[in-house]
């Protein structure tokens, strides 16, 4: 059975060819030709990904991921649906769920949610809880610099808090949409929030994610 992160790369790189390389996604100043380059970098020029480690080599990033982006469009998008290169980790399929799962699920709704008309996807139980796995494993490492401890909670009533002691706040969402809250998509994620109004607009106004 396909994992999740092996149905959005198929999804994702299916839409990518249906809304072309020049629409909108939630990433901010990305086009689409932009976030399929950022993908294929991500996943075939980790020297490209020092960047993270070394400010210094952010500019010659930015133009090795610049130089994917004016490839031709098809070609670009076949590069990401055929995935890592040969010898990249990420082909193994237990490091694959690990680091795509919620990547490529991520960025699968940013062009989703860019575009006009979106709903949200109705998903099979099992994808949830894929989701919450990234939520609940993942959202100390996304949600730095909270102003307060915030507490992650699925309809189910699984949840997750991440922060100290102190009042806090409560989002209540599927895990997809959780997904996307601790990502730094919360202007674009269907949850619901509880506590004071104040910790709360400064948790939904918060720049956290991936």
């Amino acid at each position: 059975m396909d994992s999740l992160a092996r149905t959005e790369r198929r999804a994702l790189a299916d839409l990518f060819i249906e809304v072309g390389p020049d629409a909108p996604t939630l990433d901010e100043g990305w086009l689409t030709r932009d976030l399929a380059a950022h993908l294929v970098v991500r996943e075939r020029r980790f020297d490209a990904g020092l960047k993270v480690l070394v400010k210094a080599l952010e500019p010659w990033s930015d133009r090795v991921q610049a130089g994917y982006a004016a490839r031709p469009w098809p070609e670009l998008v076949e590069m990401f649906r055929r995935g890592p290169g040969g010898l990249s980790p990420l082909r193994i399929p237990a490091v694959d769920r690990l680091l795509n799962t919620g990547e490529l699920f991520i960025h699968h709704e940013d062009v989703r949610r860019a575009r006009p008309g979106w709903a949200p996807r109705d998903l099979p139980p099992k994808v949830q809880d894929a989701l919450w796995k990234v939520v609940s494993g993942g959202a100390k490492l996304f949600m730095k610099g909270l102003p307060c401890p915030v507490t992650l909670r699925r309809p189910s009533g699984e949840s997750v808090t991440i922060g100290g002691d102190g009042p806090g706040v409560t989002v209540t969402g599927e895990p997809a949409e959780l997904a996307l809250f601790t990502s730094g998509r919360q202007a674009h994620a269907l949850v619901e929030t509880d506590g004071d109004p104040a910790l709360v607009a400064a948790v939904v106004g918060a720049d956290f994610g991936t």
